[in-house]
């Protein structure tokens, strides 16, 4: 049997691994799923990898045939912060990618396929807009016409 005296000398030399006790955070201080509910966490994360909107590069596209460049192989200048120098550029989606073979790759998906069929679609306005939401401006005849 070990006496208090030495029980006591043994917590205070030992480490301390094996008196941690309960779930405390480890890694980066914070548990698995704590942003879950964060609204303000997920606002940020969802607005900065968000995509391109439809008109936008519509838009993107009719200026770069106006200037006469090449649409799958867009004169881009060679970017560090980008992936694979800027190189590989996909436009109809607006992504970077790494190597021709990941472009090549993308541009067999799904997502590369529904975006080009989106982008031949006729291009959403203000106008349509308008109309869509019942905002229209009807044109009646003046009710006391001149004779």
């Amino acid at each position: 049997c070990i006496s208090h005296e030495t029980r006591r000398n043994y917590f205070l030399i030992a480490p301390k691994q094996h008196l941690k006790m309960g779930n405390a955070p480890t890694g980066k201080g914070r548990r698995k799923g704590s942003r879950a509910k964060n609204k303000q966490y997920k606002r940020a994360v969802w607005l900065c990898n968000r995509s391109k909107d439809r008109d936008e590069i519509q838009d993107k596209i009719e200026k770069m045939q106006e200037n006469g460049e090449d649409l799958q192989n867009p004169a881009i200048p060679f970017d560090d912060e980008l992936p694979g120098g800027g190189q590989f550029y996909c436009v109809e989606t607006d992504k970077h990618f790494i190597d021709a073979k990941a472009l090549a790759a993308h541009k067999k998906t799904r997502a590369y396929k529904k975006r080009c069929k989106e982008l031949k679609e006729e291009k959403y306005t203000q106008e349509s807009a308008e109309w869509a939401a019942g905002m229209t401006k009807e044109v009646l005849p003046p009710a006391h016409a001149k004779k």
